[in-house]
């Protein structure tokens, strides 16, 4: 896997919404700030719904920031299908196997899992499906995943994440406060969802969840 996690931006067309922009406009200005990976998520929407923001946030992304479909294989094979770039698919425990996914996707692109316990990163580091990244949370409570479970915190997350050699990226309430110690705690990145889609000012807001991780000011 050769994608950049650090500043993993999971979308919420609502909260842009809300803020009077078009999901699209809201990823743009984030990529400007220094997002390195998209997912699009879409829980309420249909197929083909979900597809035409696939669509077009693929089309205003720069090659060198990966795009994720949340859950929807069949949105990721339809964008395929269609010559969309799109570079894997993220999926839950509740989900499609990861083998499953893998059957449908193919070698070539990427398979996010979240796990939060020592089980369950077990079995994603052994699936011979192959895993490539795992996400972890919730680091602190949410709002924006009804169903999310109770919040880890750093330390958990930290224990988490060196139980595995994959890739570990951080989700949950995340804010530019954690970034520096979430990097410096193994993450090899961080997903957020509200710090960016409902901010004033989302290529503000990414510009700074960036420059926490690299450790400036």
């Amino acid at each position: 896997m050769k994608v950049d996690l650090s500043l993993y931006l999971v979308t919420d067309s609502a909260q842009s919404r809300a803020r009077g922009r078009d999901i699209v406009d809201t990823v743009s200005l984030a990529v400007a700030g220094g997002v390195t990976a998209v997912q699009i998520r879409e829980k309420t929407a249909s197929d083909k719904e979900f597809l035409d923001v696939v669509t077009r946030v693929a089309a205003a992304l720069p090659p060198t920031v990966a795009l994720f479909v949340n859950d929807r294989v069949e949105v990721f094979l339809a964008a395929q299908a269609r010559g969309i770039r799109v570079s894997g698919v993220h999926v839950g425990q509740s989900d499609q196997t990861v083998s499953a996914v893998r059957s449908a996707i193919g070698d070539d692109a990427i398979i996010g899992l979240s796990a939060r316990t020592d089980e369950q990163l077990a079995a994603a580091a052994a699936d011979p499906a192959r895993v490539d990244y795992v996400g972890i949370g919730t680091l602190h409570p949410t709002s924006t995943k009804p169903d999310a479970p109770d919040a880890l915190g750093i330390e958990e997350f930290a224990r988490l994440a060196s139980l595995i050699d994959l890739p570990a990226v951080a989700i949950g309430g995340i804010t530019a406060s954690d970034m520096a110690l979430l990097r410096a705690n193994g993450a090899a990145g961080a997903a957020v969802v509200s710090a960016i889609c409902a901010a004033e000012d989302p290529e503000v807001a990414a510009r700074e969840l960036s420059q926490r991780w690299n450790g400036a000011e």
